[in-house]
């Protein structure tokens, strides 16, 4: 079986009972050691590293062993990493986590992280969905190593485990010129906008722009420019999520974003269930109070009153005329002719949330289709284990000029680090400006 290249992001579902991630590169003078481990992660037990053994993994020099079958139920994740006390990752020439079927010796994925100054890597994951395991090509880091991930994931770094300095997996030779890692900037001025938020807040939110900046600069996207278009699910399934303030925070993180990339720092928002709302621009000074100024909370329900009623005076979206079902579809279309009838000259973002239930397939994958030839790229965000159909499958589907299409699913977004969550946001989208640039998609 011939390995599956994965892109950054993608995933891949995992059938074999135990797997084996293996690192490989080309070794040379000069080239830093590089070393593995393991990171467990879990609602239970909370985060475990592993640089020798653990029940159900264990960590050789030239490779990580996860036996999915004898890992504890409270084991969610497993992130496989790669080391080094080096310089940085960017270092080692051809780097690449080969993953395979422990009882078959098949080779089922690989992965090219492309690591810059990280000295711990995630170069991908393992964990749970539906109760099946699937892998996630994922190339995040730590410039600060192993304490990072530490801080990132809460947890106290342990006394290192004495581990066999570990052997390269001989690859055939190539020509391939590692990276560099850009050197970072200082946060933008704060504006009068953003100095009219509370402290607290305005705090978050320019320690996060330069997160997001730090993560475009990791993919080779300083300075890029573009229109932010937020999209929410308000699907009865989603009720929760707005009561606990799962979607309040995502908005106030996706507002850095905005903040970052659009050069009037404002998002262009939707709602959606059964049908699409257009909802009131979010601007920066407005951030605290938009979400419960314009969504109508209590009113996200599969029961009660469906009856339409004409708009609320206080400018707020009637939740009960939008509806509880999922048609993503309405909105993608609505968004579609949104961006048609408002030429840009930078591309658009749409930063798409949604819980699953995705049933309209076909009508999906016929409007992300025909919209591969428009300045657009689809982000889409799992929130939860929900069923997410088409857009689960769309990297892998042939026939575009161009991938218009990323996609990952979190348990938890809450629980997701924001260096993390911005790196897996945009890790697809300054790839597809180039593409586009190049096919005569953008300008």
């Amino acid at each position: 079986m011939t390995e599956t290249p994965l892109a950054k992001g993608a995933n891949l579902p995992i059938d074999a009972a135990a797997v084996r991630a293996a690192l490989s590169w080309r070794a040379g003078p000069g080239v830093p050691a590089v070393g593995t481990a393991a990171l467990l992660l879990g609602p239970d037990d909370g985060p475990r590293l592993v640089r020798a053994h653990a029940p159900g993994v264990l960590v050789r020099p030239d490779g990580i062993e996860v036996d999915l079958a004898a890992l504890a139920p409270a084991v969610q994740r497993v992130l496989l990493l790669a080391v080094t006390d080096g310089t940085g990752l960017g270092a080692v020439p051809g780097l690449s986590l080969h993953l395979g079927d422990v009882r078959t010796g098949a080779g089922l994925a690989r992965f090219d992280p492309e690591p810059g100054a990280e000295r711990a890597l995630v170069c991908g994951e393992l964990y749970r969905r539906d109760g099946r395991w699937k892998f996630r090509a994922v190339g995040q880091g730590w410039t600060d190593g192993l304490a990072g991930l530490a801080v990132a994931h809460g947890f106290t770094l342990p006394e290192p485990e004495p581990v066999p300095e570990p052997v390269p997996v001989p690859v055939p030779a190539q020509v391939q010129v590692p990276l560099p890692e850009p050197e970072l900037t200082t946060a933008q001025e704060v504006g009068a906008e953003e100095r009219a938020l509370p402290v607290e807040m305005r705090k978050r939110l320019s320690l996060r722009k330069e997160q997001v900046a730090v993560s475009l600069r990791k993919h080779g996207a300083q300075g890029l420019v573009a229109r932010v278009v937020l999209v929410l699910d308000a699907s009865g399934s989603m009720a929760g999520l707005y009561r606990r303030g799962v979607v309040a925070d995502v908005v106030e993180r996706m507002a850095a974003v905005a903040a970052q990339l659009d050069e009037d720092r404002t998002m262009q928002a939707w709602t959606f269930a059964t049908r699409p709302a257009r909802l009131p621009d979010l601007r920066l000074s407005e951030l605290p109070a938009w979400l419960a100024l314009h969504v109508r909370v209590g009113e996200i329900s599969l029961f009660g009153r469906r009856k339409v009623r004409p708009p609320l005076p206080d400018g707020r979206v009637d939740m009960k005329a939008v509806g509880v079902q999922n048609e993503e579809q309405r909105v993608i279309a609505q968004v579609r002719d949104h961006v048609r009838e408002n030429p840009a000259a930078e591309p658009t973002l749409v930063l798409f949330f949604s819980d699953g239930g995705v049933y309209r397939n076909s009508e999906i994958e016929q409007q992300l289709r025909a919209a591969v030839e428009e300045p657009v790229f689809w982000q889409f965000v799992g929130l939860g284990h929900g069923d997410y159909g088409v857009l689960e499958r769309f990297d892998t589907l042939p026939g575009r000029r161009v991938d218009n299409v990323g996609f990952f699913a979190v348990d938890d977004i809450s629980t997701l680090p924001d260096p993390e969550l911005y790196d897996r946001l945009l890790s697809e989208f300054p790839q597809w400006v180039a593409a586009a640039r190049r096919a005569g998609i953008l300008r």
